[in-house]
């Protein structure tokens, strides 16, 4: 049996937060129904897969990438690495790799980009559930210690209420500086 293993990363665009990947090869004995893009489902469909996808999957694994990651070597390199380390901790050696988007990560499996995978390759949408799912439930810890910022509801995206929350109460360590209005807050400041 050839082992295909999906990758996808959660949370690129945000301020604030690790950025997370998911590695998954799916059992074809086991099919997984409604897999999807991860953000064209809704939150209760998202974690009804990720159970379904954990529970079934041959192998999965989540990584991350800190945010002292994403400011020191930028967002692509660290979303790049938060996947190799997602497909390092599968415990399998999938045959290929399909990777949502252009960029593959430096792993030693045959790899291949696929532009919008997570709508394409069921895998790669098992990736893209297991990856946005952890990011949520992280963002939700982080509201947790930072409520005054919302996260819980934006997830640390640079919407309106985020960006006024930021100039009310300052920048966190959470929040990634190499980020445009994170950088021009911090030098208003300076």
């Amino acid at each position: 049996m050839k082992l295909i293993c999906g990758v996808d990363e959660a949370g690129r665009g945000p301020l604030a937060g690790a950025v997370f990947a998911a590695a998954v090869i799916l059992d074809p004995a086991r099919p997984i129904q409604g897999l999807a893009d991860s953000k064209k489902l809704s939150e209760k469909k998202r974690d009804e897969l990720a159970l379904l996808i954990k529970e079934r999957a041959l192998a999965w694994c989540i990584a991350e990438a800190s945010v002292e990651e994403i400011d020191s070597i930028n967002i692509l390199r660290a979303s790049l690495l938060a996947m190799k380390r997602a497909v390092e901790g599968l415990g399998a050696s999938p045959h290929e790799v399909l990777v949502d988007g252009l960029h593959c990560p430096d792993i030693p499996y045959p790899a291949q980009g696929i532009v919008k995978g997570d709508s394409k390759v069921a895998e790669i949408s098992a990736a893209s559930i297991l990856a946005k799912t952890a990011r949520d439930a992280d963002m939700l810890r982080l509201h947790e210690i930072y409520p005054q910022y919302g996260f819980d509801r934006h997830k640390g995206y640079p919407v309106p209420e985020h960006l006024d929350a930021l100039t009310l109460h300052g920048v966190t360590e959470i929040h990634r500086r190499s980020f445009g209005p994170v950088k021009t807050l911090l030098a208003n400041l300076a």
